[in-house]
C-alpha cells in the first residue's frame, strides 16, 4: 500500500545510533508502560505488552521515521472510564474497533483533517486530562489503598478526602524520595534515565528500610508474568459492538490526534516530513493486533519520540530495537518489578501530567480574552468534570459557532455616497435612468445570508430600475448564500427592476451555472467590472446597445414610462 522511504540514505554507522537510541527509549518506556496501565485500571504487564507490540508495528508500518508508539497519559481517563463501565475484556474489543476505524481513516485519506481541530480545543482537553492524571495519583502518593475508583472527577476527589485520615507515612516518604530524584537527577546527571532511576531508588529504600509497609505491584496485582503474552480473540457480538462504538470512536479520534501531533513534533525537531495517512494506517494495525495479546490502546508518544530523536535515532529501526529491548527485559527481569511501590509510580505520573498540561499555552490563550478563551475553558472544565467525549464535541461546536460569527462580521455591503458616485448617479438621472450600486465584500454563506438580505433591503430606500451588485471582493459563496441571492434577485425582478452583477470571480460564475442562477439572471447581466456594467447600461439607455437581455427590457420599460 505504501512505499517505504524511511530508510533512505541509511549508512552502516546509522545502526549504532539507532541501537543506542532504541535502548535509551526502551529504558524510558518500561516504567511509563507499567504506570500508564496501572493508572488506566488494568494490570501493569498489559502496558508492557502494549509497549512491545504497538511500538514494533508502528515502527514497521507507520508514516514517521522517529515515531515511538505505546500507552500514553492522554488515554488514561478514557481507558479507566471504559474499564469501570464495561470491564477489561470489553476494553480490548473497543481498542480493536478503534484500530479498524483508524485504518478506515487512512484509506479515506482523513489524515489532514486532524489539523483542522482548533488549538483551543486540543489545549483544553489536554490540560483537563493532565488534571485527571495528577489528581488520580494522590491516593497512591498518600498510600490510600482502599480508594474506590469512580467515574467522575468530583466523586474521586470526595473519595480521596473521605479516606485522607488513613494516609500511610511510608508511602508519602517513598513518593517524596521519587519526586526529589525525578527533579534533581536531570540537573546534575542529564544523561541518566531519570524515570527508571526514579523508580529504582524509592523501590530500594522501601525494600531495605521498611519492607512490607507500602503497597507494591506484587501485592496489588500479583506481580508481572515472566512470559510472552498469549493470543486471545475478544468475544465479538453485535450487541457489544453497538455498545462500544462510542468509546471506540473516542479512542480512535484521540489516537489519531496524539499520533499526528507527535509526528508533527518529530518533523519540527528533524526537518523530516511524515505521511499522515500512512501513520494512521500503522496506528490502526497496531491497535488491531495489540488487544489480541492483552494490550491496551496505543498511540504516538510525544515524550518518547522526542527522546528517540535526542538520542540520535536515524530510522524506524530504533523503534524496533526499543520494542525488542522491552521484550527481553520482560523475559529476564519481570519478577523484580513486583517490588516497585505504587507510591514510587505516583510522582512519575504526576510529572507526566505536568509536562503534558501545556500550562504556558493555556495561560496564553486565556489572556487573549477572545472566543478562543471561552472554548478553552469550556473544553477544559467539561473534560475534568464530565468526560472527554462531551468536552471535544462541545468544544468543536463552540469553535465552529465562533468561526461562523467571525466570518459573518466580515461581510460588508457598501453603497458609499462619494462625489464620483454622486456625479455618476446625476448623469444617469439626467438621462432618465438610474443605477444603484452595492459593493459586497467578504463571505456569502449560511452565517451571513440572512444579514446580507436585511442589509441590502434596508439600503434600498426606493427601488431603482437597475441594481448593480459588485461582487469582485466576495471571498466565498455556499449553497445557502446562493439560494438567498437567487431569492433576492427574484424579488427585485418582481418589483420591476433588473439586477446586474459585476466582478464575480470565475469560481462564482461556475457555481451559478451549476445552480441555474446564471441562466435565470441572463448572461447579458454579468460584467467583468463595475465600469463596464455602467457603460453597458448607459449605452442601452441611450439606444446604442445592441444586445438583448433582462437589462435591455428594463431600459425600454423605463423609456416608455418617461
Amino acid at each position: 500500500m505504501f512505499a517505504d522511504d524511511r530508510f533512505r540514505d541509511y549508512q552502516p554507522a546509522s545502526l549504532r545510533k539507532d541501537f543506542i537510541s532504541g535502548i535509551t527509549v526502551g529504558i524510558v518506556a518500561i516504567p511509563l508502560g507499567m504506570a500508564f496501565a496501572v493508572a488506566s485500571g488494568v494490570k501493569p504487564e498489559y502496558g508492557i505488552y502494549t509497549t512491545i507490540i504497538a511500538g514494533l508495528i508502528v515502527s514497521l508500518l507507520g508514516g514517521s521515521r522517529f515515531q515511538i508508539a505505546g500507552p500514553t497519559g492522554a488515554f488514561i481517563p478514557i481507558l479507566l472510564a471504559v474499564v469501570l463501565q464495561y470491564g477489561y475484556e470489553n476494553l480490548l474489543l473497543a481498542g480493536l474497533m478503534s484500530g479498524i476505524i483508524l485504518v478506515m481513516m487512512s484509506f479515506l485519506k482523513l489524515g489532514n483533517l486532524v489539523h483542522f481541530i482548533p488549538r483551543s480545543v486540543t489545549i483544553g482537553f489536554t490540560a483537563g486530562i493532565a488534571v485527571i492524571i495528577f489528581t488520580g495519583q494522590l491516593g497512591n502518593f498518600f498510600g490510600l489503598d482502599d480508594l474506590e475508583k469512580k467515574e467522575y472527577f468530583h466523586q474521586n476527589m470526595a473519595e480521596f478526602f473521605r479516606h485522607l485520615d488513613q494516609m500511610n507515612g511510608y508511602s508519602i516518604w517513598t513518593a517524596i524520595i521519587g519526586l526529589f530524584v525525578i527533579i534533581l537527577v536531570p540537573r546534575f546527571f542529564p544523561r541518566v534515565p531519570v524515570l527508571l532511576v526514579g523508580l529504582m531508588i524509592p523501590t530500594l529504600c522501601a525494600v531495605f528500610f521498611y519492607p512490607g509497609q507500602v503497597e507494591t505491584i506484587g501485592t496489588a496485582f500479583g506481580g508481572i508474568p515472566q512470559s510472552l503474552p498469549k493470543f486471545q480473540l475478544p468475544d465479538i457480538t453485535v450487541d457489544k459492538v453497538t455498545m462500544l462504538m462510542t468509546p471506540a470512536l473516542v479512542i480512535a479520534a484521540l489516537g489519531a490526534i496524539e499520533s499526528l501531533l507527535s509526528a508533527v513534533v518529530a518533523d519540527g525537531m528533524t526537518g523530516d516530513r511524515h505521511k499522515s495517512n500512512r501513520e494512521l494506517f500503522g496506528q490502526g494495525i497496531a491497535n488491531i493486533v495489540t488487544p489480541l495479546f492483552g494490550g491496551i490502546p496505543a498511540t504516538g508518544a510525544i515524550a518518547r519520540t522526542a527522546t528517540n530523536i535526542k538520542s540520535g535515532a536515524v530510522s524506524p529501526l530504533s523503534g524496533i530495537i526499543h520494542s525488542v529491548f522491552v521484550l527481553l527485559t520482560l523475559l529476564l527481569f519481570a519478577p523484580y518489578a513486583s517490588y516497585i511501590p505504587l507510591a514510587a509510580m505516583a510522582p512519575l505520573l504526576m510529572l507526566v501530567a505536568w509536562n503534558m498540561s501545556g500550562y504556558k499555552a493555556f495561560q496564553h490563550i486565556l489572556q487573549l480574552r477572545t472566543s478562543d478563551s471561552l472554548v478553552l475553558v469550556v473544553t477544559f472544565l467539561l473534560t475534568v468534570f464530565v468526560n472527554l467525549t462531551v468536552a471535544v464535541q462541545v468544544g468543536l461546536l463552540l469553535a465552529v459557532l465562533s468561526f461562523v460569527k467571525k466570518k459573518s462580521e466580515q461581510l460588508q455591503i457598501d453603497n458609499p455616497p462619494d462625489p464620483q458616485r454622486r456625479k455618476q448617479e446625476t448623469l444617469d438621472l439626467t438621462a432618465h435612468f438610474q443605477i444603484k450600486t452595492f459593493t459586497i465584500k467578504g463571505p456569502l454563506f449560511f452565517g451571513t445570508a440572512q444579514s446580507f438580505e436585511h442589509s441590502l433591503i434596508a439600503s434600498i430606500k426606493r427601488m431603482p430600475p437597475v441594481i448593480l451588485l459588485d461582487m469582485q471582493h466576495v471571498t466565498m459563496i455556499d449553497a445557502t448564500g446562493e439560494d438567498k441571492l437567487a431569492s433576492i434577485i427574484g424579488n427585485i425582478n418582481k418589483a420591476g427592476s433588473t439586477v446586474l452583477i459585476s466582478g464575480l470571480p470565475d469560481w462564482g460564475i461556475e457555481l451559478f451555472k451549476k445552480s441555474g442562477l446564471y441562466d435565470k439572471i441572463g448572461a447579458s447581466s454579468f460584467f467583468p467590472d463595475e465600469s463596464s456594467a455602467k457603460e453597458s447600461a448607459f449605452l442601452h439607455q441611450s439606444g446604442a446597445g445592441h444586445e438583448s437581455g433582462a437589462g435591455e427590457s428594463v431600459f425600454r420599460r423605463k423609456e416608455t414610462a418617461d
